[in-house]
Parts: structure tokens; C-alpha cells; sequence
């Protein structure tokens, strides 16, 4: 059987040779060969070449789960393998109790550790590419390699033997002997009950065919042969934090009572093997660190075991195993990890304390790349942040070309929008927002009906919302995207009614001619592709925006909320004495107007036989009474309680579902609950209060729902001709106000769909601008025709819409936070809201009982939780904070504090300003003030540097930016060549492994007095003694 078999994969760059070391797989001690010969790399430098050789079916890195077995002594039982400690991302330990596993903690390990670890490596047996297809097998395949590197007893082999083939208890095992009957936890429960590989617990062995995972381990070359699994004795509930194709590093290390000294092995299978009991989880091994060494220094192994499964997660050394050739490939691994780790002072430090695993992991490319040693990283200036560009927003130079591009690019995803839809957050999504959507459409046709005396209202509202938004969420580009009414576009209608209104005009034929031109001009803005524009908006833009809309959200649900006390008044500085002289009743009024008098006429009331204190509030309301006493309220008779009852229901609304939206990241419940409350955390919060609101009683305000399909006055229809009983020339003359229309069109929509396709939402489906806009446009002609209110996308519905179709990784390690994937892009969702939001009229046996209170609530939390994310809130904090309280933000490394103040104050000052015009008469011109902070950002290039607004908000686009990227890259190119070329001209073949490996002596290195850890680490007195107690013994041993 070999032992190791030669490779034939090679370096990337062609015409390199990597120098070969001696034999791999063959265990002799040729550790100075290999220190002589790195002194002429760093070990950066030669990971980074190990790194960059081809890779081959067997040599494919894959996730690793390490494990920690030591041998355990019981008296009265017989020896066996323990787990102590496991690893997926960070440790876990057996607790001293031996009951449970520890919390993950990243592993802090002793230099002094480490430095064993190294020198096992040197004088240990190395086996790489090891065949064998059992533990059995494996074992005899060391023995045999430690016989020809000492002399070794046939008693003390078979004591080795019979300890490495001893049985693996692991942690998740429950001995009979030890089974009472006890409560388990709920937590415990929801794990077997949402276990996906839920099957019979009572011993059965089955083959490796029906254990989970066995056809990636099929695929992947895994060898299964021989290896039944006993899935009872599975951790199956972590497995499935382990990722597919997932495989096994096992790190075995004890003491035995015959050896006099340590027998060290690290093996590398190929291929990976499916050991029966040896691993918690049935994945198939690939690597296994062996140290077997005399009776007294348990410890001492402990820790050195703890160095090798630690250094094996680390995502570099990793690498590095998997394609490593030779011994000194392994060493130049450990010697790049020990260039890398943080020193922590032992007088400043307590080991024992166990550090909680960090939110967010940096990344380890860096060390990939060359020029990096020491972890020192070159000055060069930042590459600039990414905008907005891309191909979406390339003007094409042809008619309609950015239009077609958005079709051929969103084609290819239109039915997979549909299958995506398939999961329980999506229904989640639709419920909360089609709650959110239906409350401002219906108080938005209510004002619309108000200020246009009945001509649209809410059932026009509700028709020309669901008819939009269907036809959005069909054809749109990104259907994301949460279309509704926008407070400039109410504005505008005002004005124009009270203009037709001035000189006789027909308002909604007026109206109609508008919609029309607005219509026809921004099909010409898609035609011209004008949405190209939109990548001068950038981070600055969009923050101010996004931030007005969610505060205007915020301010209006509270302003709604103390507007409920005009109709239900607080009765202040009440007397408990004068409670019985309190009422309120029905009287005849004093001074009847002429309306009410021609209303007693028509119908014969004779007021002086009423009995008007007995008539009941709609009795009295009815007849136009008057009610009179100290119990009534400004608009009559009013239900005491109902204020503080609304202020109740509005701040548990948001406070429930601030509460179950985090329920995720609660330690309560298992993972599954937690997602699913989170997900329908805010449909939840409705749900219960309006159970609550019915069983208190108390008569809060509810939603309002037009029960009948028609118009809302019976003077027009359901289609308004564009000329009517106007003159012929007000067709003509509507392009005026239609240029302005048509800004704020184009500026609410693209603004919105610039927040929506930010970078940070990892979409993968691409976008379409021009397309969103073309189905807009139609629309709004459509709505025009037919006499419906205009709609737009609306910026923190659709922001709420996003952030609630977040997809997370699943399948994440302990004490690993969940990575953000990106979002579940779809149309399903959209599309059912407004197909809902136009069955609302025949549903409104069910929506009259939701508290008004309850939707302000949500309009209050979908304000706040908007906010989160954006940079600009984190900025404006830094004005409270002391420096040495700041949070570690990325652009305070970068930009000086008093620029960020600066930067913060422009667009604080931006902000307002976009405040005051909002809610001035002059707020049909905001779309144009928006407009106005993508000029104010272009004069903030005076006062700031481009490194500093690279990291503060995006930089402008550039004319001729691709074509300079373009020539960078090929003067990139041309000079890598030019060094390939001097490289082979200067130096012989031998030598030419200072271009794929630089040698020290390299010059383009950021800092020529760096270190080689390699050259150093023998100078040490740690090292030095080390190898001295090495030279004691027949064979070199790391230990005395």
C-alpha cells in the first residue's frame, strides 16, 4: 500500500518550477533542509505560491470540521477516546461537568504551544496522500513509517495499535446506564421535532448510502467502502451547521503507558474516508494529527492538540494542507501563521477568560495576495467606492436602447420570480404589507377627496393603487419596488383644482390632458436613456431623501396619533364630587344655519314636539341637534378612554414589533421558531392587537373601507375624456404643468429604485430603470384616462418591502453570526398585495376591525426601522460622543473627525431645507430640490479630497471612466509582462522562482525591513531549547 502518490498539479504561470524539498509522504527528518531553503522566501511569499497552484480533484479545499479526541482512564472501565473539543469555525468544549458543550469562543492559544506544534512537524512522520480505507489501516500505515524512523518493540506496537483503534465516545452519546426519565426543554424538543433527517433513535446500522450527505460524499470522491455508519450515535442536529461537502479533521492525542517517547503522524488522506465512529457527525475524514507520548504530560499534548485543530480553521493554513506538496510546505504554513497572531501581554491577560466571537470576521484575501508579509499592507490609495455604475445605467446611444437591455437582462429571471416566491417569508412579507400599503392609500384618497370635493376619493384610490401596482409587479424591472402616493403629487392635485375651480375649468379632463403629456414625456425619457442620469445621485442623495421620507413617516403616525384628541379630548382636572352633575345630551340648537332649517322643512319636523334630551347621538346627529354639557367633546359625544386606549395600542404596536422582529438573534426557542416569529413578527403584533382592541371594548378608530365598487359621485364615470367641456387649447397649454409632473415622476421613482438597487443588497437578478419607468408612465396615462390618483414608488414601503425578504445563511457555525445572501427576489409578493388591496372592498366585514391607532404604530416602526443602515444617523451621533466612545466606523480610520462633522452638517442643512419646503405651500417644487443636492454634492469635491469621499459617500462618476479603467488595466498587464520577461532573461531557471516566489531580496516589497518569522524563530531561546532536548534522544522530539 503507498503511502503517497506523486502530483501532477502545477503553478498557475506557466515556465515556474516550484523546487522540490525530498520525498513527501516519507516521514525522514529533513527539517534543516527545509529551513535552509526558506531563507530564501518568507513564508508569505511561499503560501502565496503554494496557494496559487492549479487545483486538482483530490487537492479541492473544503469546509472542515476538527475535532479533539484524548484517551480517558475511568477506574473499572476500560480505556477509550473522548471528545474534549470541536471546532467548525470557533471552539467549543466539553464543560469539566462532561453534560454539556461550552458557548463558541474564539481559541487563544500559548506561543509555547505552538512552537511544539512546529517542531512535531519537523520531526514527526508527515503522510500526505495517504490511501486507506479504515482506522485499522491507517494505523498500520504509521506504525510501519515510525518503524523505519526508530526502533519500536512488537509489545509497544501493539500497545500503540490496540490505543488508536480504541473506541470514540463522543459528547452527543447517552450511556444506558445513565438514561432517567427527565424533563427536556422545550429548546430541545423543537430540535428533534425539526430535525430534517428525522429517523428511528434505536441502534439500527445502516450503510453510508441512506446517511446524510452520502451523495456529496459520492461526488465528491469520497471512499465509502467498508464504513457503515451508526447513525443513532449521530450528532444529526449539528449536522446541519455543517455545510455540504463538509469533511473531517481529527486530532487524536494521549498517553500511553509503554512509550518513552512521543510518536507524532500527520496524515493527509486522498481520498477523504468515511471512518465509522470516529467523528460526531458522518462526514468523511481527510486529515488526522496523531500524538501519542508517555504518561505525565497530558496537558502539554492538551494544548498542543488544541493548536493543531485551531491552526486547521484558520482559512489560510487550511488552504495550505490541502495543497500542500511536502513537510516544509505545512511549515511555511505554520511559520505564516505565526507571522499573522496577535501577542496578548500574560500580565495583562487572564487565558481563562473566553473571548465571544465577533460579529463580523474580517476577511483573509489579503493574506492571499503578494506584497503582504508581516501583515503589513501597501499605502495605496483605496480603490473608490462603486456608486451606481454598471451596465443598467451605460447610455447605449440608440432609440430605446436601455429599454431593450432591461428586457433581454430581466428575461432570462421572469419565471424564476415566480418559484422563488415559494416560502413561508414571502407570505410573511405579504400579510405585514398589505396591511401597511392599505391604511395610506385610503387616508390618501380621503385628503385627495376632501380637496377635490368628492371628483377621486378612497374607492379611487383603492381601484387605481391595486390596478398600478398589479400591472408594476407583472412587467416591472425590479418589482421590488412598493408603489404608492407621494405627499408633492397631493400637493399638485390641490393646485390644479383650485385653478380649474378659479376659472371654470373641468378638473378631471384638465387633469387627464396632464397625465397624459407626463405620460408621453417620460416615455421620451426612456426612448433617450435619461435614466443614465441617475448615477450622479449617490450615497449623499439618496441618504437625505430616504432619511425625509422615513421621518415624515415617523412625524405623521405621531401627528395622527395626538390628532385623535380633537375628537376624543382628555377630561382634565376632573372632581370626583361633581361627577354625578357630568352629561352630555342632545338639545334644539340655538342658532340653526340655513341648512338646517331648509333640512327641517323638507321634512316636516316640527321642533317644538321633539323630544330632543331623549334622542340618541344618531338620533340627534340625524335631525341636526346640538349637544350641550360638560361631558361633551368639541365634535359632541365622545367615549372616555379612547385617547389613552389609542396611545396603548400605537406604542405596543411598535414596541412588539420592534421585539419579535429581533425574536431571531433571542436564545429562546429553537432556530426554526425564532425565524418563523421573526418573519411574521409584524402581521403578529396586528393580529393580537386587534384581538386585544375587541375584547377590551373600548370604541377605538377604525379602518374605513369603501363597500361598494362605484364612483364616488355619480357625476363622472370610470372614464374621463381629455378634453370634456375645456376649451381645445388648455390640450395644448397642460404641457406646462406636465414638465413638472413629469420631474417629480422621474425623481421620486429613480431615487427609490437607486435605494432599492444599492450594492449592499447583493441582487442578483440585475435591475431596470428604464423599464420600471416605461410601466410607470403607462400607467399614470392609464390612471389619467380613467380619473385614479397617480402612483410612484414609495421609498420606505419599499425599503420595508426589501428588508423583510432578507435571506440569511442557514447553515452557519456555532457561534458564527448568519451571513446576509441577499434578497428573496420576487414578484409574488407585490403582486399579491394589490390583487388583496383591490378585494379589499368586499372584505370590509373583516378589515372594520382593525384599530387606526395599530396601522400608526406600524407606520411608526417602518419609519424607525428604515433609518437603520443609513450612514448619515450614524454620523449625526458622532456630534454626542467623545472620541474615545466612538463606535470603530471604517471612514473614522480614514477621514479626520472634523470632515466627518462637516460632511454630517452639509447634510443635516440639506435635510432641513428639504423639511421646510415640504411642508410649505411651495412643496410641489420638492422633486426639484432633490435635484438641486446632486449640484450641492458636485461642490463638495472643493472642500473634500476623493480619499476622503471615497469613504464618506460615493464619488461622482467621471466622463471617459471606462476607458481609463481600460488602460490602466493593460499598462497593468504590460508591465507584469515586462517583469516576466527581465525575470527570465536575468536569471537562470533555477532561479526563477523569485518571481512566483519572491525571494527577500525582492525589491517592489512595501517595507524592506520586514522580518522573515522562518530565519527568526531559530534564533529564539524557546526554539533553541526546543531543539536541544530534540538532539538529547536517539530520534528528534519536541519534548524532554
Amino acid at each position: 500500500m503507498p503511502l503517497g502518490r506523486q502530483s501532477h498539479r502545477h503553478h498557475r504561470t506557466h515556465g515556474q518550477k516550484h523546487r522540490r524539498r525530498g520525498g513527501r509522504g516519507k516521514g525522514a527528518s529533513q527539517g534543516e533542509e527545509g529551513l535552509e531553503a526558506s531563507a530564501h522566501d518568507t513564508p508569505s511569499q511561499r503560501v502565496q505560491f503554494i496557494l496559487g497552484t492549479e487545483e486538482d480533484e483530490e487537492h479541492v479545499p473544503h469546509e472542515l470540521f476538527t475535532e479533539l479526541d484524548e484517551i480517558c482512564m475511568k477506574e473499572g472501565e476500560e480505556a477509550e477516546w473522548k471528545e474534549t473539543a470541536r471546532w467548525l469555525k470557533f471552539e467549543e468544549d466539553v464543560e469539566d461537568g462532561g453534560e454539556r458543550w461550552s458557548k463558541p469562543y474564539v481559541a487563544t492559544l500559548s506561543l509555547h504551544s505552538l512552537f511544539e506544534l512546529r517542531s512535531c512537524l519537523i520531526n514527526g512522520s508527515v503522510l500526505l496522500d495517504m490511501r486507506a480505507s479504515s482506522i485499522e489501516e491507517i494505523s498500520d500505515l504509521i506504525l510501519d513509517q515510525q518503524e523505519l524512523l526508530r526502533d519500536l518493540s512488537d509489545s509497544v506496537r501493539v500497545k500503540v495499535r490496540e490505543a488508536l483503534l480504541k473506541k470514540h465516545h463522543h459528547q452527543n452519546e447517552k450511556k444506558r446506564n445513565n438514561l432517567i426519565p427527565i424533563v427536556r426543554s422545550f429548546a430541545e424538543v423543537g430540535k428533534k421535532q425539526s430535525d430534517p433527517h428525522s429517523m428511528d433513535r434505536d441502534g439500527q446500522t445502516v450503510s453510508p448510502q441512506s446517511a446524510p450527505a452520502t451523495n456529496l460524499e459520492v461526488k465528491n470522491g469520497v471512499n465509502c467502502e467498508h464504513s457503515p455508519v451508526d447513525l443513532s450515535k449521530a450528532d444529526l442536529h449539528f449536522m446541519k451547521k455543517i455545510p455540504a461537502g463538509a469533511e473531517a479533521s481529527n486530532v487524536l492525542v494521549g498517553e500511553v503507558d509503554t512509550l518513552d517517547r512521543p510518536i507524532v503522524a500527520f496524515v493527509r488522506l486522498s481520498p477523504a474516508v468515511l471512518l465509522s465512529g470516529l467523528t460526531e457527525v458522518p462526514i468523511p475524514t481527510r486529515f488526522l494529527f496523531i500524538l501519542l507520548g508517555p504518561v505525565g504530560k497530558g496537558q502539554q499534548y492538551h494544548e498542543i492538540g488544541r493548536s493543531m485543530a485551531t491552526i486547521m480553521t484558520d482559512e489560510i493554513f487550511h488552504d495550505v494542507a490541502y495543497k500542500a506538496k511536502e513537510r516544509d510546505d505545512l511549515l511555511a504554513g505554520i511559520d505564516e501563521f505565526l507571522d499573522q497572531v496577535t501577542v496578548l501581554p500574560p500580565g495583562e491577560w487572564d487565558p481563562s477568560i473566553r473571548i465571544e466571537p465577533p460579529k463580523n470576521v474580517p476577511s483573509q484575501e489579503k493574506r492571499k495576495m503578494p506584497g503582504v508579509p508581516n501583515g503589513n499592507i501597501c499605502h495605496v490609495e483605496p480603490e473608490p467606492h462603486g456608486g451606481h455604475s454598471g451596465p443598467e445605467l451605460e447610455r447605449t446611444g440608440r432609440l430605446f436602447g436601455g429599454l431593450v437591455l432591461d428586457v433581454k437582462r430581466k428575461a432570462p429571471w421572469y419565471w424564476s420570480d415566480y418559484r422563488d416566491a415559494l416560502s413561508l417569508q414571502c407570505l410573511a412579507s405579504f400579510l405585514f404589507l398589505y396591511c401597511a400599503c392599505m391604511s395610506p392609500v385610503i387616508t390618501f384618497g380621503g385628503l385627495l377627496g376632501e380637496a377635490t370635493e368628492g371628483r377621486i376619493s378612497a374607492i379611487e384610490s383603492l381601484f387605481g393603487a391595486s390596478m398600478t401596482g398589479i400591472a408594476y409587479s407583472l412587467f416591472a424591472g425590479q418589482p421590488l419596488t412598493i408603489l404608492g402616493s407621494t405627499g408633492p403629487v397631493l400637493v399638485f392635485e390641490k393646485i390644479l383644482f383650485k385653478f380649474c375651480k378659479d376659472y371654470a375649468l373641468s378638473y378631471l379632463s384638465l387633469r387627464a390632458c396632464i397625465g397624459l403629456w407626463t405620460a408621453f414625456l417620460c416615455i421620451v425619457l426612456v426612448a433617450t436613456d435619461a435614466s443614465s442620469l441617475v448615477c450622479y445621485i449617490t450615497r449623499f442623495t439618496e441618504e437625505a431623501f430616504a432619511s425625509l421620507i422615513c421621518i415624515i413617516f415617523i412625524y405623521e403616525a405621531i401627528e395622527k396619533l395626538i390628532h385623535l384628541a380633537e375628537t376624543y379630548p382628555i377630561h382634565m382636572h376632573s372632581q370626583l364630587d361633581h361627577l354625578s352633575l357630568y352629561y352630555c345630551r342632545c338639545a334644539l340648537p340655538e342658532n340653526p344655519n340655513n341648512h338646517t332649517l331648509q333640512y327641517w322643512k323638507e321634512h316636516s319636523i316640527p321642533t317644538a314636539d321633539v323630544n330632543w334630551a331623549n334622542l340618541t347621538v344618531s338620533e340627534c346627529q340625524e335631525m341636526h341637534g346640538e349637544f350641550i354639557g360638560s361631558a361633551c367633546g368639541h365634535h359632541g359625544p365622545y367615549t372616555p378612554d379612547v385617547l389613552f386606549w389609542s396611545c396603548i395600542l400605537f406604542f405596543a404596536t411598535f414596541i412588539v414589533s420592534s421585539t419579535l422582529k429581533t425574536f431571531k438573534t433571542s436564545r429562546y426557542f429553537p432556530t426554526r421558531v425564532r425565524s418563523t416569529v421573526s418573519d411574521f413578527a409584524v402581521f403578529l403584533t396586528i393580529f393580537t392587537m386587534v384581538i386585544l382592541d375587541f375584547l377590551i371594548g373600548v370604541p377605538s378608530p377604525k379602518l374605513q373601507v369603501p363597500s361598494v365598487f362605484k364612483p364616488t359621485r355619480d357625476d363622472r364615470g370610470w372614464f374621463i375624456s381629455p378634453i370634456g367641456p375645456n376649451p381645445w387649447w388648455t390640450v395644448i397649454a397642460a404641457i406646462i404643468p406636465a414638465l413638472l409632473c413629469t420631474i417629480l415622476i422621474f425623481m421620486d421613482q429613480q431615487i427609490t429604485a437607486v435605494i432599492i438597487n444599492r450594492k449592499e443588497h447583493k441582487l442578483k437578478k440585475g435591475c431596470g430603470y428604464h423599464l420600471d419607468l416605461l410601466v410607470v408612465a403607462i400607467m399614470l396615462g392609464v390612471c389619467s384616462l380613467m380619473g385614479l390618483p397617480w402612483f410612484v414608488a414609495a421609498t420606505v414601503l419599499s425599503i420595508t418591502h426589501v428588508n423583510s425578504l432578507k435571506l440569511e445563511s442557514e447553515c452557519s457555525a456555532p457561534g458564527e453570526q448568519p451571513k446576509f445572501l441577499g434578497i428573496r427576489e420576487q414578484r409574488v409578493t407585490g403582486l399579491m398585495i394589490f390583487v388583496l388591496m383591490g378585494c379589499s372592498v368586499f372584505m370590509t366585514a373583516v378589515l372594520k376591525f382593525i384599530p387606526m391607532p395599530v396601522l400608526y404604530g406600524v407606520f411608526l416602526y417602518m419609519g424607525v426601522s428604515s433609518l437603520q443602515g443609513i450612514q448619515f444617523f450614524d454620523r449625526l451621533k458622532l456630534f454626542g460622543m467623545p472620541a474615545k466612545h466612538q463606535p470603530d466606523f471604517i471612514y473614522l480610520r480614514h477621514v479626520p473627525l472634523r470632515k466627518v462633522h462637516l460632511f454630517t452638517l452639509v447634510q443635516l442643512t440639506c435635510l432641513v431645507l428639504l423639511w421646510v419646503i415640504k411642508a410649505s405651500p411651495a412643496a410641489i417644487v420638492f422633486p426639484m430640490m432633490v435635484l438641486a443636492l446632486v449640484f450641492v454634492r458636485k461642490v463638495m469635491d472643493l472642500c473634500f479630497s476623493k480619499r476622503e469621499l471615497s469613504w464618506l459617500d460615493d464619488l461622482m462618476p467621471e466622463s471617459k471612466k471606462k476607458k481609463l479603467d481600460d488602460a490602466k488595466k493593460k499598462e497593468e498587464e504590460e508591465e507584469a509582462e515586462k517583469m516576466l520577461d527581465i525575470g527570465g532573461d536575468k536569471f537562470p531557471l533555477e532561479s526563477r522562482k523569485l518571481l512566483s516566489s519572491p525571494g527577500k531580496n525582492n525589491s517592489f516589497r512595501c517595507d524592506p525591513s520586514e522580518i522573515n518569522i522562518s530565519d527568526e524563530m531559530p534564533k529564539t531561546t524557546v526554539w533553541k531549547a526546543l531543539s536541544i532536548n530534540s538532539g538529547n534522544t536517539k530520534e528528534k522530539s519536541p519534548f524532554n
